[in-house]
């Protein structure tokens, strides 16, 4: 009789601690989950205001083109930036495509900069209401992109601190959960477009 007890003991602890593991397995992936899906939310929001950016360009190049027209070359800058920035995708998750893509994101902050310099020798154009409606929401945008890539960034950090910490990591691994990729600034970034108003 001791000895059947004694058993269903050992079998009642073993089917315990098996189910604390069942649940604390459970509650670890529904946590990576939940913040692999706020990475992913985050990102939609990183996209959402650089469209915005996208879709404001053509009508700010339009009203340039009205005041500006002879500066050809830059306006067709902007709207070649603007075209490969529209035609590229991006995976968060792959770290090459994640730095493509700012790359050309990149590309198309350098030619606004430089239109931007060369608006300076219009007074008119800066003294256009529309103009000045369009670039004020421009530089809007650009805020908004820093404070989206800021907030992905600490998402993605959040995340990465999760898996990587012990034991969470053990359940990550099981489950093939994998760090994301930060944003981060392209090489140059921080050195401003040099614009030569002799060409």
């Amino acid at each position: 009789m001791l000895g059947n007890k004694g058993g269903l003991k050992i079998i009642i602890g073993v089917l315990v601690v098996l189910g604390l593991a069942v649940w604390y397995t459970i509650g670890k992936y529904n946590a990576m989950v939940a913040l692999d899906e706020t990475v992913i939310t985050a990102w939609s929001q990183v996209e959402n205001v650089y469209q915005r950016r996208i879709d404001l360009i053509p009508n700010f190049v339009e009203s340039v083109k009205g005041y500006a027209a002879h500066e050809e070359n830059t306006l067709t800058a902007v709207v070649e930036a603007r075209a490969k920035a529209t035609s590229t995708t991006v995976d968060i998750n792959d770290a090459a495509s994640l730095q493509a893509f700012n790359a050309v994101q990149g590309e198309l902050s350098s030619a606004l900069s430089k239109l931007l310099v060369v608006v300076e020798s219009y007074p008119d154009l800066k003294a256009n209401q529309n103009f000045m409606l369009l670039q004020t929401e421009l530089e809007s945008t650009e805020n908004r992109i820093a404070v989206e890539r800021k907030k992905f960034n600490e998402t993605v950090m959040e995340y990465n601190i999760y898996i990587r910490t012990f034991p969470t990591n053990l359940v990550a691994n099981a489950f093939n959960f994998e760090q994301a990729n930060q944003f981060e600034a392209i090489e140059g970034a921080d050195v401003a477009p040099v614009v030569n108003f002799d060409k």
